[in-house]
């Protein structure tokens, strides 16, 4: 049977006046997504901005051979989701990276500098940080993960943190009369980590990652902060004598 002409030029007539009032709520609803897009993209609990933190600068130094320090990479890259400004490098860069970091701090491009080692590169961190004070560079905070040697401190810090784990080859670190600055000795040795996963533990990377926020961001540290107790597994050590060990396999 052949379709009436009638019905069939009524839905035509329908069809074309559909398209004729489709088209421009079509472009309505796709310029309203567009306007959204930005707001659906800036929650509420999105991290600070970048510019809060342009002036600040965290140096991460592996340790030997750049194969047993990658915990270093996955810090550096949530630091860098917050628009800090990170360099990851081999602990044997720490003189050039010194000169670098004095350089842009006479600029004035630099104004807060933290320093991260892991094994090799927490055995230098002393190192980087008393030639920066000899630059005249401020060193706002300094993470060492487990340094298998012994080292000490001079110079100017604004606060050193060393976790190492007693139980293994890490070693506590002393101060010297030249020091100038708070020192905290942590054995994380209860917290199930060793030297080579140190760095990769999420508790660990969240512990030094909340340290440099708490530093870049200025955020308000009370006396409960700066006294707080050992977490279970972990004991704070405000001096402690030398640890003889033998150098790991880094």
């Amino acid at each position: 049977m052949k379709p009436n002409g009638c019905y069939t030029g009524f839905v035509d007539r329908r069809s074309i006046r559909y398209r004729r009032w489709s088209r421009p709520l079509r472009a309505i609803a796709i310029t309203l997504l567009l306007l959204l897009l930005p707001i659906a993209g800036s929650p509420a609990n999105a991290v600070a901005p970048a510019s809060s933190a342009s002036g600040a600068h965290v140096y991460l130094l592996r340790g030997v051979l750049n194969i047993f320090s990658l915990g270093l990479d996955g810090i550096a890259e949530r630091l860098r989701q917050q628009g800090i400004n990170v360099t990851v490098a081999n602990y044997l860069s720490w003189e050039s990276l010194a000169e670098e970091a004095a350089a842009e701090y006479r600029s004035g491009r630099l104004r807060t500098v933290v320093l991260v080692g892991h094994s090799s590169g927490a055995t230098v961190l002393p190192d980087m940080a008393a030639r920066l004070d000899q630059l005249g560079v401020p060193v706002k905070l300094a993470v060492g993960l487990d340094s298998v040697f012994h080292t000490s401190l001079s110079g100017h810090v604004g606060r050193y943190l060393n976790f190492y784990v007693a139980n293994g080859a890490g070693t506590a670190v002393e101060k010297t009369r030249q020091f100038h600055g708070a020192l905290e000795n942590v054995d994380v040795g209860g917290l199930g980590v060793g030297h080579l996963t140190i760095d990769k533990s999420e508790v660990m990377q969240q512990k030094v990652i909340s340290e440099i926020d708490a530093v870049v961001f200025s955020r308000a540290r009370g006396t409960a902060a700066t006294q707080k107790q050992p977490e279970p597994g972990a004991s704070k050590q405000s001096s402690a004598a030398p640890v003889t060990a033998a150098p790991a396999n880094q």
